[in-house]
């Protein structure tokens, strides 16, 4: 049976033991830039960072500050990534950390940081220390929604969820924001997230549901195919439900870390449904390879591939470009055995087009907001997902004149 939970409106600080601000410090020009994200008591943290080489400063420090299993605050800007920024970048960030960690009496090994927006400008860094004062000042249980806007970039909306479960027989509540629209790709992306929970944790068992979690859901987006330098994701479990701490021997475990998992998958669906000129999403399910990386490299192949992505805007019923994308993978299976389907409609039975296919019925499925495409290598019994979306006019307009 799979564990239940409730889906609500909420964010970041919905779970108790959280308040969170927003503010324009002038990082952009028009929008607030700034978010403060607070946790009440110590709470355990887990995270995650981008596999770029060209990792940004913030990332460089909040990953060593991972290192000691618990936090208190993150403190966020957009408009600029600090990323590419040399020696004054690395300044940049570890004033964002320490000023943060003296406005809220913290240590600050307790304080995380995270920049998005353009690569390679340096921060106005007047304005942003100013503009921390002004964050932990204006801390609000309600400030949630603010903080989730203020990280925004290319965003068309900002991008929160919630669940509620019970462990212990105590109302526990997991909540989340994100922002990331383009370069998004595993692994993660362009992307912060940011999970808050009131359960208490064990902190090495909240880093490996974490890392599970984030494999199954951010590292199975792509909008572009491209890998940022900023990429992060954290949780801060506060423990203020009061519930005996979780791990994998607690019984409600499993309720845990289902719950978990659906609300990032949520806010890796919603950066999709967000993708920089994106029209549609397409689950690819392929199924039947040899090993999880066979299956793994070819629905990557498919996510990826331009021709196969164009052909997904213009609702074209083709479906030799995805065979040619599987077939560059580097997945092992026989030529002669692959079987295809755009939802229940099979185009592709033992690698040759079924005769007579309904072109237009193919047709009408891409032209949906969402359909799901799926492979049969017959190669196995392993498989793997990822959700992409399509590839418009309107991704080259967009990525051809934005300056954050």
């Amino acid at each position: 049976m799979i564990p239940s939970f409730q889906l609500i409106k909420g964010g970041v600080t919905t779970p108790a033991g959280f308040k969170a601000a927003a503010h324009r410090a002038g990082i952009k020009a028009d929008a607030p830039d700034m978010a403060l994200l607070v946790s009440d008591v110590d709470a355990a943290v887990a995270g995650t960072f981008t596999t770029n080489a060209f990792r940004a400063p913030p990332v460089r420090l909040s990953a060593e500050n991972l290192g000691t299993g618990s936090g208190r605050a993150v403190i966020i800007n957009s408009g600029c990534a600090n990323a590419c920024t040399g020696e004054q970048g690395l300044a940049a960030a570890q004033c964002m950390l320490a000023e943060t960690a003296a406005a809220l009496g913290v240590p600050e090994n307790q304080v995380f940081v995270c920049s998005t927006g353009e690569i390679g400008t340096q921060l106005p860094m007047d304005r942003v220390r100013a503009g921390i004062g002004e964050l932990a000042a204006g801390l609000d249980p309600d400030g949630g929604d603010a903080a989730a806007r203020a990280i925004m970039t290319t965003d068309a909306f900002d991008k929160q969820r919630a669940v509620r479960l019970s462990v212990d027989g105590r109302e526990v509540t997991i909540g989340g924001m994100a922002k990331g629209a383009g370069m998004i790709h595993p692994n993660m992306a362009t992307m912060i997230a940011v999970l808050t929970t009131d359960a208490a944790v064990n902190p090495a068992a909240l880093q490996t549901c974490f890392s599970d979690a984030v494999e199954r859901s951010f590292n199975r987006v792509t909008v572009d195919g491209d890998t940022s330098t900023n990429d992060t994701a954290l949780i801060f479990a506060g423990g203020q439900a009061g519930n005996q701490p979780l791990s994998e021997a607690h019984a409600d475990w499993e309720a845990f870390t289902h719950a978990l998992h659906a609300v990032m998958l949520e806010l890796a669906l919603d950066m999709v449904r967000d993708g920089e000129g994106a029209s549609r999403i397409v689950t690819i399910d392929v199924e039947g390879a040899a090993s999880e990386l066979d299956a793994a490299r070819a629905a990557k192949a498919i996510g990826t591939s331009l021709l196969v992505k164009t052909a997904w805007a213009g609702a074209l019923p083709i479906w030799g470009r995805v065979l040619a994308a599987i077939g560059t993978s580097g997945a092992a299976f026989d030529d002669e055995a692959v079987d295809l389907w755009y939802d229940d409609i099979q185009l592709v039975a033992g690698g040759v087009g079924v005769p007579g296919l309904d072109r237009e019925a193919v047709r009408g499925v891409v032209l949906q907001d969402a359909f799901n495409l799926r492979v049969e290598l017959n190669a196995g019994a392993a498989a793997y997902r990822m959700y992409a979306s399509d590839c418009t006019e309107a991704y080259v307009k967009f990525n051809s004149e934005y300056l954050s």
